[in-house]
């Protein structure tokens, strides 16, 4: 970090903001200009003290921050990216998964016969929504520990694997042991408890980004699972709450590219979230691809008019399968190779 001193400072003034500096674990280096002086401290942020409380000493005008605020995650402390490998299935660097399936697990007819479509077509990796959080209160919450049963039931069925979301503390645990990824959706983004908990579960987290969250914050998120030994996380992209109103959220593509620049993480778009309608998810998924994102997290119902929940951006078998045969040439051009099934 960098701390400007106020003009006219007397010597003395700075050598005194120098030995605070020291004290706080870091190398100070002067740096004396003709109409500026400054002091660099060298050091790591994550073992030394607050370096911005020195604001409070009357010589010093500001601190600025030269280092990323998001440590763990950045390509400065990391540079390649990071490859998380779900138990043979792999996300990032070549590696391209689709994850696919309905928004809220509704029965067992439902569920399976979702999972064998999308394995048909592609998929790697079933999703499903056991637990659902839904802004009214009257709405559909889903099955709760039953959906997680009936996860479990079309992962021995298919061999698909299984991501679902996590909504509470206490509820880690029993999530955790019936699924391989942990979903930590918008609402939470920023639930630090909940972040903290499920990186101790040691499952690799999806985590979404907020309705109105910044990437900064968005990354910063991802370092509280980073920092609780935790090194296997997805960034989610799946759109923004805008001005706009003709769909449900802003998918932010440009957000794919700020995360694969400043960060090791893969990235995954949901499209399905991210417009809310399903005659927009083909197009955007493409869009995702070129994007270079990692994959796709897409919501497919056997019938979306009769869906319990969000039946209006789900695709179809067939829609999905369609969708599925268009990627191959964006894959392509970014050098990505899509995952498929192992037995």
């Amino acid at each position: 970090m960098i701390i400007v001193i106020k003009p006219n400072t007397p010597p003395e003034g700075i050598e005194k903001v120098v030995a605070e500096v020291a004290r706080l674990g870091y190398e100070p280096r002067p740096i004396y200009g003709t109409e500026q002086t400054v002091v660099a401290a060298i050091g790591d942020e994550t073992t030394h003290g607050d370096l911005e409380r020195l604001t409070v000493l009357p010589q010093v005008q500001e601190v600025l921050r030269v280092q990323k605020r998001y440590k763990l995650v950045s390509r400065q402390f990391k540079p390649d990216d990071t490859i998380i490998d779900i138990d043979g299935v792999k996300i990032g660097g070549p590696h391209f998964a689709v994850m696919a399936g309905p928004c809220s697990v509704e029965s067992e007819e439902q569920l399976l016969t979702t999972a064998r479509a999308v394995k048909a077509a592609g998929a790697t990796i079933l999703r499903g929504g056991a637990y659902k959080p839904r802004t009214s209160p009257y709405e559909f919450q889903g099955l709760g520990k039953e959906g997680l049963r009936l996860l479990q039931l079309a992962r021995k069925e298919t061999g698909l694997k299984i991501v679902t979301e996590v909504l509470s503390e206490r509820d880690v645990e029993h999530v955790a042991e019936s699924s391989d990824i942990l979903q930590i959706g918008a609402r939470n983004a920023q639930n630090f408890q909940l972040l903290i908990e499920a990186a101790r579960s040691g499952k690799p987290i999806l985590l979404k980004r907020g309705l109105s969250q910044r990437l900064e914050e968005w990354f910063l998120s991802a370092e509280y699972v980073l920092s609780n030994g935790n090194p296997n996380v997805m960034l989610c992209e799946r759109g923004i709450r805008t001005f706009e109103t003709f769909t449900r959220n802003t998918l932010d593509l440009s957000a794919v590219a700020v995360a694969k620049m400043e960060t090791h993480l893969p990235v995954v778009v949901d499209p399905s979230q991210g417009s809310g309608k399903a005659s927009l998810v083909s197009a955007l998924c493409r869009g995702a691809v070129a994007m270079d994102s990692d994959g796709l997290i897409i919501e497919v119902h056997p019938n979306p008019a009769e869906a319990m929940s969000d039946g209006q951006q789900q695709v179809d078998f067939t829609s999905f399968a369609q969708l599925m045969g268009t990627l191959p040439p964006f894959l392509n051009l970014t050098g990505k190779k899509l995952e498929t099934f192992k037995a």
